[in-house]
């Protein structure tokens, strides 16, 4: 048997790992990253803020596969094989160690998402692995009479290989959902899975960098519900809270054209009779203080004084003056608020989807297509999204590993 050729469609970071975990598990290999852009890895680069969210300290296969609203089931299995502890690990031998945040994300020790890159392309070069950029994969099918590829690339090159991997993401414009079609995949529509909601308030106005620690929110009329840090921003909300519910109700939403109820309890340990106690209570304590200045739930003083002020009440009152159909109110405020949402925002430059290739056509055991023998799929190309917090990296990087390892010829 001559050299394996092997076609990597995708230079990001489920291509890099699938690549690189082909070319050492078979040195022999010819393994060859093409990207259309003269930047690969480029989302790896501005994860995190630039920091990188690597993955998510949850190490337990079955909890790790509930933060995927798309492709929990499917990746059960793969992440007995390939999990955060195994990439933690991957990374460690490598000389990158990671640090975990309190709320369970993993980033380089040095902040800097150029550790993970550097990695990446050090790693793919140490294996032999070839880098193409400015060279995406157009089109691909089935050579005549004899198994594998005939591959076209951007200047109209045609290749040959044994092996195809479409890593091209989750972008609609990509080439990758094109060859699967062609092959006779059905593609999930692709539609925004990570997004921050557009809300023009009068109680946001001015602000921006706000933070609540511990929020409720929900879209009313639905199921969908998320709690944690909620942001104000300079055109409306984000944080955690918001993201979960965008990742959850990416289709839903969708449909909605991004317009609806958004309910938030800015205080979720209380309802509004508790708030309401608690707010007779503080009256009772300390009657002669300002109502601007003494919040019962602890909230930031400024949204707590527009929140007054959309109950009636006026910051600058003693709660004794406060009357009772301003305590009300306010507990409607503070437990139960409605905001329009009127649109979308991507999450910082993120860009995540749900939709792509539909996921009972793929085997989880090796990525690869059950129509097409030879054809493998890692990451977003997949119809596989997960929750912010490090969830889509580690998606790519076990179907990544997955891929490489069954290109390579090699057992899981």
């Amino acid at each position: 048997m001559g050299q394996r050729q092997v076609i990597v469609a995708g230079g990001g970071a489920a291509g890099f790992f699938g690549a690189i975990t082909c070319a050492e598990a078979d040195p022999s290999a010819s393994v060859t990253i093409c990207e259309a852009t003269a930047h690969p890895l480029a989302k790896v680069r501005v994860s995190g803020g630039g920091r990188c969210n690597v993955t998510h300290a949850c190490f337990d296969p079955r909890e790790l596969a509930r933060r995927y609203p798309r492709g929990g089931r499917e990746l059960l299995g793969a992440f007995h094989r390939w999990q955060p502890r195994d990439m933690v690990a991957w990374l460690a031998g490598r000389g990158v160690e990671l640090k975990t945040e309190a709320d369970g994300r993993m980033f380089p020790v040095t902040d800097d998402s150029r550790t993970i890159v550097d990695c990446l392309g050090e790693a793919a070069r140490r294996a032999g692995v070839a880098l193409r950029t400015g060279c995406g994969v157009k089109a691909a099918a089935r050579r005549e009479g004899e198994p594998g590829f005939r591959v076209t690339l951007g200047a109209g090159e045609i290749v040959a290989c044994d092996r195809l991997l479409v890593a091209t993401g989750g972008n609609r414009a990509s080439a990758g959902f094109e060859i699967a079609r062609r092959f006779g995949h059905t593609i999930e529509p692709p539609v925004p899975s990570l997004f921050t909601f557009h809300v023009a308030d009068p109680r946001l106005r001015d602000l921006a960098g706000v933070a609540v620690p511990d929020a409720a929110t929900a879209v009313a009329g639905t199921a969908l519900k998320e709690r944690g840090p909620l942001l104000v921003t300079h055109w409306g909300l984000s944080g955690p809270a918001i993201l979960k519910l965008s990742a959850w109700g990416a289709r839903e939403l969708h449909a909605r054209d991004y317009r609806f109820a958004l309910r938030v309890n800015w205080a979720p340990a209380f309802n509004a009779e508790t708030f309401r106690a608690e707010c007779e209570r503080l009256r009772a304590a300390h009657p002669r203080r300002q109502l601007g200045n003494a919040c019962p739930a602890g909230l930031p003083l400024r949204l707590w004084a527009r929140l007054v002020e959309a109950a009636g009440g006026r910051p600058d009152a003693p709660w004794t003056a406060v009357p009772g159909t301003v305590v009300r109110a306010l507990a409607a405020q503070v437990c139960d608020g409605e905001f329009a949402v009127a649109g979308k925002s991507l999450f910082k430059d993120e860009f995540v989807t749900c939709g792509g290739v539909r996921l009972s056509e793929v085997d989880f055991r090796t990525m690869e297509s059950r129509l097409v023998p030879g054809l493998h799929f890692a990451g977003e190309a997949l119809d596989i999204d997960g929750i912010t917090g490090g969830f889509n990296f580690q998606a790519a990087w076990t179907t990544g590993w997955l891929a490489g390892r069954a290109m390579a010829g090699a057992a899981a």
